[in-house]
């Protein structure tokens, strides 16, 4: 494709608002990060492609990478008749700490794969993540590249972003925190809530070198 095709007139610019809207609060946390990682797909899923996110972008915070999806909500113009909602009113976030790991690339593609994977599982059962429900994955190796760690699932947590209002409706950001099978036990026979299990960890970081708190 030459140069010349990806000119756009301005009749013909593609509407990004809702994209623009995510952008603008990450950059709100970090000014300083003029090109953050991003993982797009080679075919977009509007285009036939398989994977349902427009794209993964990761943003350097010192000590982790804070990772953001888009496409669960609508990134483009407004197209649902939900006027309240930006698509499904919502995107994950997921802050991975650089703590052990060999090799953060890949790593982060690990990461836009997985956010892929629960996107794909939201579209089609047609089910929005909220803030303190888990995520048990039924693994026993960790969800990291050399399946090393002892992280195997996840609980969900309000992210610092909080919730916007974008030109197409709200938007909620909830972040995704690595959790041990152990650690869900409690959880799952009803002994701790989410909230008491967030409490106990006292990070939202995913942590893959960390011990199981059980």
């Amino acid at each position: 494709m030459s140069e010349e095709n990806l000119i756009y007139t301005p009749e013909e610019q593609p509407c990004m608002d809702g994209w623009n809207a995510i952008t603008e609060a990450m950059n709100g946390l970090y000014p300083d990060e003029v090109e953050p990682k991003h993982f797009a797909p080679d075919v977009p899923y509007a285009l036939g492609g398989d994977d349902p996110l427009d794209g993964v972008s990761c943003y350097d915070g010192g000590d982790y990478w804070h990772c953001v999806s888009y496409g669960l909500s609508e990134l483009y113009g407004k197209e649902s008749e939900d006027k309240e909602h930006s698509g499904m009113g919502f995107e994950l976030t997921l802050k991975l700490s650089k703590q052990g790991l060999s090799d953060e690339e890949a790593e982060l593609e690990n990461i836009a794969a997985l956010l892929q994977s629960l996107a794909e599982l939201c579209f089609e059962q047609e089910e929005v993540i909220s803030p303190y429900e888990y995520i048990y994955t039924g693994q026993e190796q960790g969800i990291d590249t050399d399946s090393k760690s002892k992280i195997c699932g996840f609980i969900t947590l309000p992210d610092q972003l909080g919730s916007i209002r974008t030109p197409n409706g709200k938007l909620q950001f909830v972040q995704l925190v690595g959790v041990t099978n152990a650690e869900l036990k409690p959880v799952l026979e009803g002994h701790w809530s989410v909230r008491d299990l967030a409490d106990k960890l006292g990070s939202t970081v995913t942590d893959y070198s960390r011990k199981s708190l059980l």
